[in-house]
Protein backbone atom coordinates (compact mmCIF):
# COMPACT_ATOMS: atom_id res chain seq x y z
CA UNK A 1 0.00 0.00 0.00
CA UNK A 2 2.83 2.42 0.75
CA UNK A 3 4.27 1.75 -2.71
CA UNK A 4 0.94 2.74 -4.25
CA UNK A 5 0.77 5.90 -2.15
CA UNK A 6 4.26 6.71 -3.45
CA UNK A 7 2.84 6.60 -6.99
CA UNK A 8 3.50 3.03 -8.12
CA UNK A 9 0.95 1.15 -10.22
CA UNK A 10 0.86 -2.54 -9.29
CA UNK A 11 -0.46 -5.50 -11.24
CA UNK A 12 -2.81 -6.21 -8.32
CA UNK A 13 -3.86 -3.37 -6.01
CA UNK A 14 -3.61 -3.61 -2.24
CA UNK A 15 -6.92 -3.93 -0.41
CA UNK A 16 -8.37 -2.78 2.88
CA UNK A 17 -11.99 -2.14 3.79
CA UNK A 18 -13.45 0.91 5.48
CA UNK A 19 -14.92 -0.11 8.87
CA UNK A 20 -13.25 -3.50 8.43
CA UNK A 21 -13.28 -3.83 12.24
CA UNK A 22 -16.98 -3.81 13.00
CA UNK A 23 -20.34 -5.36 13.63
CA UNK A 24 -20.29 -7.86 10.76
CA UNK A 25 -17.68 -9.83 12.77
CA UNK A 26 -19.01 -11.92 15.69
CA UNK A 27 -15.69 -11.57 17.50
CA UNK A 28 -16.05 -7.78 17.30
CA UNK A 29 -19.53 -7.94 18.84
CA UNK A 30 -18.20 -10.09 21.67
CA UNK A 31 -15.32 -7.68 22.25
CA UNK A 32 -17.62 -4.64 22.20
CA UNK A 33 -19.72 -6.21 24.95
CA UNK A 34 -16.74 -5.98 27.29
CA UNK A 35 -16.89 -2.16 27.40
CA UNK A 36 -19.65 -0.22 29.16
CA UNK A 37 -19.95 2.43 26.43
CA UNK A 38 -18.65 2.87 22.92
CA UNK A 39 -16.31 5.67 23.99
CA UNK A 40 -14.99 3.46 26.79
CA UNK A 41 -14.23 0.93 24.06
CA UNK A 42 -12.37 3.52 21.97
CA UNK A 43 -10.34 4.68 24.99
CA UNK A 44 -9.29 1.17 26.08
CA UNK A 45 -5.97 0.56 24.25
CA UNK A 46 -6.06 -3.23 24.64
CA UNK A 47 -9.63 -3.50 23.30
CA UNK A 48 -9.03 -1.01 20.46
CA UNK A 49 -5.88 -2.90 19.48
CA UNK A 50 -7.69 -6.23 19.44
CA UNK A 51 -10.52 -4.80 17.35
CA UNK A 52 -8.02 -3.33 14.86
CA UNK A 53 -6.31 -6.70 14.46
CA UNK A 54 -9.39 -8.93 14.22
CA UNK A 55 -9.96 -8.47 10.45
CA UNK A 56 -6.30 -9.31 9.76
CA UNK A 57 -6.76 -12.59 11.58
CA UNK A 58 -9.51 -13.59 9.13
CA UNK A 59 -8.50 -11.97 5.85
CA UNK A 60 -5.26 -11.26 3.98
CA UNK A 61 -5.73 -7.51 3.99
CA UNK A 62 -2.89 -5.17 3.13
CA UNK A 63 -3.61 -2.64 5.84
CA UNK A 64 -4.94 -2.35 9.37
CA UNK A 65 -6.77 0.79 10.38
CA UNK A 66 -6.83 1.98 13.95
CA UNK A 67 -10.11 1.22 15.68
CA UNK A 68 -11.39 4.53 17.04
CA UNK A 69 -14.01 7.14 16.15
CA UNK A 70 -13.93 10.61 14.63
CA UNK A 71 -15.94 11.99 17.56
CA UNK A 72 -13.19 11.39 20.08
CA UNK A 73 -11.98 14.89 19.14
CA UNK A 74 -15.12 16.80 20.24
CA UNK A 75 -15.20 14.61 23.33
CA UNK A 76 -11.60 15.58 24.10
CA UNK A 77 -12.45 19.24 23.47
CA UNK A 78 -14.97 19.08 26.30
CA UNK A 79 -18.24 18.47 24.43
CA UNK A 80 -20.61 15.78 25.67
CA UNK A 81 -20.59 12.84 23.22
CA UNK A 82 -22.94 9.86 23.60
CA UNK A 83 -23.66 6.89 21.37
CA UNK A 84 -27.28 5.70 21.40
CA UNK A 85 -27.86 2.12 20.32
CA UNK A 86 -29.74 2.02 17.02
CA UNK A 87 -29.54 5.79 16.57
CA UNK A 88 -25.87 6.76 16.46
CA UNK A 89 -23.94 9.60 18.11
CA UNK A 90 -25.57 12.41 20.04
CA UNK A 91 -23.94 15.66 21.18
CA UNK A 92 -25.27 18.85 22.77
CA UNK A 93 -25.94 20.96 19.63
CA UNK A 94 -23.77 24.05 19.38
CA UNK A 95 -26.43 25.84 17.35
CA UNK A 96 -28.59 25.91 20.51
CA UNK A 97 -25.84 27.65 22.54
CA UNK A 98 -25.18 31.42 22.37
CA UNK A 99 -21.54 31.05 23.43
CA UNK A 100 -19.21 28.30 22.26
CA UNK A 101 -16.49 27.20 24.65
CA UNK A 102 -13.89 24.49 24.09
CA UNK A 103 -10.80 23.19 25.80
CA UNK A 104 -7.36 24.08 24.43
CA UNK A 105 -6.14 21.80 21.57
CA UNK A 106 -2.94 20.59 23.24
CA UNK A 107 -4.85 19.62 26.37
CA UNK A 108 -7.50 17.89 24.27
CA UNK A 109 -4.88 15.81 22.46
CA UNK A 110 -3.35 14.79 25.78
CA UNK A 111 -6.73 13.26 26.64
CA UNK A 112 -6.44 11.19 23.46
CA UNK A 113 -3.29 9.45 24.71
CA UNK A 114 -5.12 6.08 25.02
CA UNK A 115 -5.88 6.25 21.29
CA UNK A 116 -2.20 6.87 20.52
CA UNK A 117 -1.25 3.97 22.78
CA UNK A 118 -3.59 1.76 20.76
CA UNK A 119 -1.69 2.78 17.59
CA UNK A 120 1.57 1.65 19.23
CA UNK A 121 0.05 -1.68 20.23
CA UNK A 122 -1.35 -2.37 16.76
CA UNK A 123 1.92 -1.44 15.07
CA UNK A 124 3.89 -3.77 17.35
CA UNK A 125 1.61 -6.68 16.43
CA UNK A 126 1.50 -6.23 12.65
CA UNK A 127 3.60 -8.06 10.08
CA UNK A 128 6.17 -5.93 8.30
CA UNK A 129 4.24 -5.99 5.01
CA UNK A 130 0.99 -4.63 6.50
CA UNK A 131 0.37 -0.88 6.50
CA UNK A 132 -1.04 0.77 9.62
CA UNK A 133 -3.52 3.57 8.93
CA UNK A 134 -4.25 6.30 11.44
CA UNK A 135 -7.23 8.57 10.87
CA UNK A 136 -9.42 11.45 11.93
CA UNK A 137 -12.58 13.11 10.72
CA UNK A 138 -12.38 16.11 8.44
CA UNK A 139 -13.02 19.47 10.16
CA UNK A 140 -16.37 20.06 8.44
CA UNK A 141 -17.68 16.56 9.17
CA UNK A 142 -16.79 16.80 12.86
CA UNK A 143 -18.16 20.36 12.98
CA UNK A 144 -21.44 19.14 11.48
CA UNK A 145 -21.94 16.66 14.32
CA UNK A 146 -21.02 19.35 16.84
CA UNK A 147 -23.33 21.94 15.32
CA UNK A 148 -26.37 19.70 14.91
CA UNK A 149 -25.76 17.24 17.72
CA UNK A 150 -26.27 14.34 15.30
CA UNK A 151 -25.79 13.20 11.72
CA UNK A 152 -28.71 12.90 9.31
CA UNK A 153 -29.68 15.82 7.09
CA UNK A 154 -27.05 18.57 7.12
CA UNK A 155 -29.36 21.54 6.51
CA UNK A 156 -28.93 22.96 10.02
CA UNK A 157 -25.14 22.83 9.85
CA UNK A 158 -25.09 24.53 6.44
CA UNK A 159 -27.47 27.19 7.68
CA UNK A 160 -25.24 27.81 10.70
CA UNK A 161 -22.27 28.29 8.35
CA UNK A 162 -24.11 31.30 6.93
CA UNK A 163 -25.89 32.61 10.04
CA UNK A 164 -22.89 32.29 12.38
CA UNK A 165 -20.08 32.50 9.87
CA UNK A 166 -17.47 33.82 12.29
CA UNK A 167 -18.25 31.19 14.93
CA UNK A 168 -18.22 28.36 12.40
CA UNK A 169 -14.95 29.50 10.83
CA UNK A 170 -13.37 29.68 14.29
CA UNK A 171 -14.67 26.18 15.07
CA UNK A 172 -13.19 24.84 11.83
CA UNK A 173 -9.83 26.46 12.64
CA UNK A 174 -9.90 24.89 16.11
CA UNK A 175 -10.71 21.48 14.63
CA UNK A 176 -7.96 21.80 12.01
CA UNK A 177 -5.38 22.50 14.73
CA UNK A 178 -6.62 19.77 17.08
CA UNK A 179 -6.85 17.23 14.27
CA UNK A 180 -3.33 18.01 13.06
CA UNK A 181 -1.99 17.43 16.59
CA UNK A 182 -4.00 14.19 16.89
CA UNK A 183 -2.79 12.85 13.54
CA UNK A 184 0.80 13.84 14.32
CA UNK A 185 0.59 11.87 17.57
CA UNK A 186 -0.69 8.84 15.62
CA UNK A 187 2.20 9.13 13.17
CA UNK A 188 4.69 9.33 16.02
CA UNK A 189 3.06 6.25 17.55
CA UNK A 190 3.68 4.27 14.38
CA UNK A 191 0.96 4.95 11.81
CA UNK A 192 2.45 4.61 8.32
CA UNK A 193 -0.21 6.72 6.60
CA UNK A 194 -3.20 8.80 7.65
CA UNK A 195 -6.74 9.13 6.32
CA UNK A 196 -9.03 12.14 6.70
CA UNK A 197 -12.69 11.10 6.58
CA UNK A 198 -14.71 14.03 5.24
CA UNK A 199 -17.92 12.04 5.34
CA UNK A 200 -20.29 15.00 4.94
CA UNK A 201 -18.75 16.63 1.86
CA UNK A 202 -21.92 16.40 -0.21
CA UNK A 203 -24.52 19.07 -0.89
CA UNK A 204 -22.18 22.06 -0.68
CA UNK A 205 -22.06 24.96 -3.11
CA UNK A 206 -18.66 25.61 -4.74
CA UNK A 207 -18.08 28.61 -2.46
CA UNK A 208 -19.06 26.72 0.69
CA UNK A 209 -16.96 23.71 -0.34
CA UNK A 210 -13.92 25.99 -0.60
CA UNK A 211 -14.69 27.59 2.74
CA UNK A 212 -15.61 24.62 4.95
CA UNK A 213 -13.74 21.75 3.23
CA UNK A 214 -10.71 23.01 1.31
CA UNK A 215 -9.60 25.92 3.52
CA UNK A 216 -9.61 24.09 6.90
CA UNK A 217 -8.18 20.89 5.40
CA UNK A 218 -5.39 22.92 3.77
CA UNK A 219 -4.63 24.49 7.16
CA UNK A 220 -4.69 21.06 8.80
CA UNK A 221 -2.21 19.60 6.31
CA UNK A 222 0.13 22.60 6.47
CA UNK A 223 0.15 22.31 10.25
CA UNK A 224 0.70 18.54 10.07
CA UNK A 225 3.79 19.00 7.89
CA UNK A 226 5.04 21.79 10.16
CA UNK A 227 4.86 19.28 13.01
CA UNK A 228 7.36 17.14 11.10
CA UNK A 229 4.96 14.48 9.83
CA UNK A 230 6.00 12.99 6.48
CA UNK A 231 3.45 10.14 6.39
CA UNK A 232 1.28 10.21 3.26
CA UNK A 233 -2.32 11.32 3.69
CA UNK A 234 -5.44 9.94 2.01
CA UNK A 235 -8.32 12.38 1.71
CA UNK A 236 -11.89 11.10 1.43
CA UNK A 237 -14.37 13.85 0.47
CA UNK A 238 -17.29 11.43 0.33
CA UNK A 239 -20.08 12.16 -2.16
CA UNK A 240 -18.65 15.48 -3.33
CA UNK A 241 -19.21 16.37 -6.98
CA UNK A 242 -16.64 15.40 -9.60
CA UNK A 243 -15.55 19.03 -9.90
CA UNK A 244 -15.10 19.30 -6.15
CA UNK A 245 -13.20 16.00 -5.91
CA UNK A 246 -10.80 17.16 -8.61
CA UNK A 247 -10.38 20.52 -6.85
CA UNK A 248 -9.69 18.70 -3.56
CA UNK A 249 -6.97 16.60 -5.18
CA UNK A 250 -5.35 19.54 -6.94
CA UNK A 251 -5.49 21.95 -3.99
CA UNK A 252 -4.38 19.74 -1.11
CA UNK A 253 -1.21 17.87 -0.14
CA UNK A 254 -2.75 14.38 -0.29
CA UNK A 255 -1.05 11.30 -1.73
CA UNK A 256 -4.30 9.37 -2.05
CA UNK A 257 -7.90 10.20 -2.81
CA UNK A 258 -10.79 8.04 -1.58
CA UNK A 259 -13.73 7.83 -3.98
CA UNK A 260 -17.28 7.03 -2.93
CA UNK A 261 -19.40 4.55 -4.85
CA UNK A 262 -20.86 6.98 -7.39
CA UNK A 263 -17.51 8.50 -8.44
CA UNK A 264 -16.07 7.65 -11.86
CA UNK A 265 -12.37 6.89 -11.38
CA UNK A 266 -11.41 6.85 -15.05
CA UNK A 267 -12.91 10.28 -15.71
CA UNK A 268 -11.41 11.73 -12.55
CA UNK A 269 -7.92 10.55 -13.47
CA UNK A 270 -8.20 12.67 -16.59
CA UNK A 271 -9.32 15.74 -14.66
CA UNK A 272 -6.82 15.70 -11.79
CA UNK A 273 -3.73 17.65 -12.76
CA UNK A 274 -1.14 15.58 -10.89
CA UNK A 275 -0.36 11.92 -10.25
CA UNK A 276 -2.31 10.57 -7.29
CA UNK A 277 -3.37 7.19 -5.88
CA UNK A 278 -7.10 6.57 -6.09
CA UNK A 279 -8.85 4.47 -3.47
CA UNK A 280 -12.21 2.73 -3.79
CA UNK A 281 -14.93 2.21 -4.64
CA UNK A 282 -17.01 -1.00 -4.56
CA UNK A 283 -20.64 -0.67 -3.47
CA UNK A 284 -20.79 -1.99 0.13
CA UNK A 285 -24.11 -3.69 -0.64
CA UNK A 286 -22.28 -6.18 -2.85
CA UNK A 287 -20.75 -7.67 0.30
CA UNK A 288 -24.28 -8.37 1.45
CA UNK A 289 -25.44 -9.83 -1.87
CA UNK A 290 -22.32 -11.75 -2.91
CA UNK A 291 -22.29 -14.22 -5.80
CA UNK A 292 -22.01 -13.13 -9.41
CA UNK A 293 -23.00 -9.56 -8.56
CA UNK A 294 -19.99 -9.25 -6.25
CA UNK A 295 -17.64 -10.82 -8.78
CA UNK A 296 -18.82 -8.54 -11.58
CA UNK A 297 -18.66 -5.50 -9.32
CA UNK A 298 -15.09 -6.25 -8.27
CA UNK A 299 -14.06 -6.77 -11.89
CA UNK A 300 -15.61 -3.43 -12.88
CA UNK A 301 -13.76 -1.58 -10.12
CA UNK A 302 -10.44 -3.15 -11.11
CA UNK A 303 -11.04 -2.17 -14.73
CA UNK A 304 -12.23 1.36 -13.90
CA UNK A 305 -9.20 2.12 -11.74
CA UNK A 306 -6.64 0.49 -14.04
CA UNK A 307 -3.92 2.66 -15.50
CA UNK A 308 -2.78 4.34 -12.30
CA UNK A 309 -2.03 3.76 -8.64
CA UNK A 310 -5.03 2.06 -7.00
CA UNK A 311 -5.94 0.96 -3.48
CA UNK A 312 -8.98 -1.31 -3.58
CA UNK A 313 -11.67 -0.39 -1.07
CA UNK A 314 -15.38 0.20 -0.75
CA UNK A 315 -17.13 3.43 -1.64
CA UNK A 316 -18.26 3.72 1.99
CA UNK A 317 -17.99 1.64 5.15
CA UNK A 318 -18.86 -2.04 5.28
CA UNK A 319 -22.36 -2.65 6.66
CA UNK A 320 -23.29 -4.85 9.63
CA UNK A 321 -25.21 -7.10 7.19
CA UNK A 322 -22.10 -7.97 5.15
CA UNK A 323 -21.31 -11.69 5.07
CA UNK A 324 -17.90 -12.93 6.10
CA UNK A 325 -17.67 -15.39 3.21
CA UNK A 326 -18.38 -12.54 0.78
CA UNK A 327 -15.56 -10.48 2.28
CA UNK A 328 -13.23 -13.45 1.88
CA UNK A 329 -14.33 -13.85 -1.73
CA UNK A 330 -13.64 -10.18 -2.43
CA UNK A 331 -10.14 -10.39 -0.97
CA UNK A 332 -9.43 -13.47 -3.10
CA UNK A 333 -10.72 -11.72 -6.23
CA UNK A 334 -8.60 -8.61 -5.69
CA UNK A 335 -5.53 -10.73 -5.03
CA UNK A 336 -6.16 -12.57 -8.31
CA UNK A 337 -7.54 -15.82 -6.95
CA UNK A 338 -10.62 -16.25 -9.08
CA UNK A 339 -11.04 -13.42 -11.56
Amino acid sequence: MMRVLAGETLARPPIWIMRQAGRYLPEYRALRARAKTFLDFCYAPALACEASLQPLQRFKLDAAILFSDILTIPDALGRSVRFVDGEGPRLDPLIDAPDWRFDEPHRAVQRLAPVHEAVERVGAALADDVTLIGFAGGPWTVATYMLQGEGGEKDRARRAAYERAGDVDALLALLAETTALHLAAQARAGAHCLQIFESWAEGLSPALFERVILAPTRALLIRLRALGVTAPVIGFPRAATSEQIAAYADALDVAGLGLSTAAAAKALRGRIKRPIALQGNLDPQLLVVGGRALEDGAARVLEEFAGGPHIFNLGHGITPEARIDHVQRLVDLVHGDGL
